[in-house]
Order: structure tokens, then C-alpha cells, then sequence
């Protein structure tokens, strides 16, 4: 019987030599779960990559680990964006990663299943992917760094907000590591599902369509940060027209009534899903910044 953990590790490699030029080892393709993951369900065949290097169809969540010629002993697990519908490695993760490792940091890029794919698991499918992903990292290094874009930070803001939620029966000895994160970096995010802000295609995945107020607040960040919410490092463009700035600014309040660490970078102008920014304009400056702050959490 082919499992999706076999089927994944057999194709995972010629995905990503297409996709980013770069050959990877296929023990750099870690797959979540020992076989198929909670609940089970999900689609059939092969990886969907775009002409933009977006994901879809994710028959098996994995981590891909990107190591650094000079590590410094940190993780960063990245989980880019795409609203819950696919996830943008091209654009996002790879290069994010790429840019962390010359910064010394091992990078590991989260493919976490999209709810809509028929995973019986629902809207929980993906936290349940990052939790365990947390758990994986987590076993690897000394220091696990959050880094979530848009839909992908709702996620990983979300786990990092949620330690003790246990949204999954355990699988293995792994699933009793507690998936807590050293800090959690968060670009132009998804937080609240809340009113007036239930336009995102996140909250249409997640809350669902005919969301009450008390689906809509389950679903929100803010409403679970407490004073053990990691340090916090948050940047958005005030132009934003997919994720309300408004979005950052209510983390930022929620995490400094909380007595939690948090910096916001407010960019003047870069829209929505600009990765690491164009070289030259406002949306390329939060990079560094990250960097640094990451390095003063030491």
C-alpha cells in the first residue's frame, strides 16, 4: 500500500528542483504526521505548484528544511500565505527562507493542509499541522522562531496563542513535546475574524460563510493572547486593501495590555503580499529589522 507520507517523499524533490532551481535531499522533506493525519480525508494526486510557485492539493503537510552554511543554534518555521485556499512558497517562503539562512538561521517552510480539501479535520487541519510542526522543530533545535505572511501568520499566530489546545489525539512520543514558540513574527496578518473585518478569504475558510459572532471570535488571535504569548514582532503596509492594517495595530494593543513584548513596522506604502519587498521601497526595510530584533531576543 502506497501511504501519502511515500507518495509525498517520491515527488517531493522533483517539485522543488522545478520550482526553485535547487535540488534538495529528500531527508530535507520532512513529512508531518508517521502516515495519514488526524481525521484523515484530504485530496488525491499530485502537488498543484503554480506558475508562481503557490501550493495546492496537499495530499502530505511537511516541513522543508533549509539549512545555513553558518547556523547560529535557531529555528525560524515560516508559514507563508494564500488565505487558507493555497499557500505561497514561490513568492514568500522560499525567499524568506533563503534570506534567513545567509542571516545564520535555520529555516524549515510549513506545508500545511488548506480546509477546503476535504480533510475531515476542517478549519482545525491546518493549526493541527502547525502545532506538530512546532513539535518537530522543536525537537531539532534549541530556539523555534514563528514566522507567519498574511493567512499563514493568522495560522502560527493562532498556534502560538494555543500551546495547550489539544486538537489532535496523539500520534506518537512527539505529540507530549508542548509545540511553544520563542518569539512569533507576523507580517501584514490575518488576526480578528471579528466585525467589521469578516471580508478575508481567511474568514470565509475558516469561520465559514454563515459564521456566527461566536465562530468569528473562536477564530480570532487576539482573543487568546495572554501574558505567556511569546515576544511579538509585527509589520504591515498602511495601504493593506486584503488584510486591514487594523489587523497589526490590534495585536499590538493586545499584546502590550498583556505585558507581552511586541514591535510593529509600519510601512508606508507596499500593499498586501509583498515578501520581503521590491529592493529600494518601504516594504524591503522590515527584513532587517526582524533580524535585528530577533537577535536582541538572544
Amino acid at each position: 500500500m502506497i501511504t501519502r507520507r511515500r507518495l509525498f517523499l517520491g515527488t517531493a524533490a522533483t517539485l522543488l528542483s522545478m520550482s526553485t532551481g535547487k535540488l534538495f535531499a529528500r531527508d530535507e522533506i520532512i513529512p508531518l504526521w508517521p502516515d495519514d493525519p488526524p481525521g484523515g480525508g484530504g485530496p488525491s494526486g499530485e502537488l498543484h505548484v503554480s506558475l508562481n510557485g503557490s501550493w495546492s492539493n496537499i495530499v502530505s503537510p511537511a516541513i522543508q528544511r533549509f539549512r545555513p552554511e553558518n547556523p547560529n543554534g535557531e529555528a525560524v518555521l515560516i508559514a507563508a500565505g494564500g488565505g487558507y485556499r493555497w499557500i505561497g512558497m514561490g513568492r514568500e517562503a522560499w525567499p524568506v527562507a533563503r534570506w534567513l539562512n545567509a542571516n545564520g538561521y535555520t529555516a524549515y517552510v510549513l506545508s500545511y493542509r488548506l480546509p477546503h480539501e476535504k480533510w475531515r479535520a476542517g478549519p482545525l487541519a491546518p493549526l493541527q499541522d502547525a502545532q506538530r510542526a512546532i513539535r518537530l522543530v522543536r525537537s531539532f533545535e534549541r530556539k523555534v522562531h514563528l514566522l507567519g505572511f498574511s493567512a499563514g501568520g493568522h495560522l502560527l499566530g493562532m498556534a502560538a496563542a494555543r500551546p495547550d489546545f489539544v486538537s489532535y489525539t496523539p500520534q506518537d512520543p512527539l505529540d507530549q513535546v508542548v509545540p511553544r514558540a520563542d518569539s512569533v513574527g507576523l507580517i501584514y496578518p490575518v488576526i480578528t475574524l471579528e466585525a467589521p473585518y469578516q471580508h478575508t478569504t481567511t474568514h470565509l475558510m475558516m469561520a465559514g460563510r454563515h459564521a456566527t459572532p461566536a465562530d468569528e471570535a473562536n477564530w480570532s488571535v487576539q482573543n487568546y493572547v495572554t501574558r505567556r504569548y511569546p515576544p511579538t514582532f509585527l509589520a504591515q503596509a498602511e495601504d493593506d486593501r486584503t488584510a486591514n492594517p487594523i489587523n497589526s495595530e490590534l495585536m499590538r494593543d493586545t499584546c502590550r495590555r498583556m505585558r507581552v513584548p511586541v514591535e510593529l513596522i509600519q510601512i508606508t506604502k507596499g500593499g498586501h503580499g509583498f515578501g520581503l519587498g521590491k529592493a529600494g521601497t518601504p516594504a524591503a526595510l522590515w527584513d532587517q529589522a526582524y533580524v535585528r530584533w530577533l537577535d536582541n531576543l538572544a
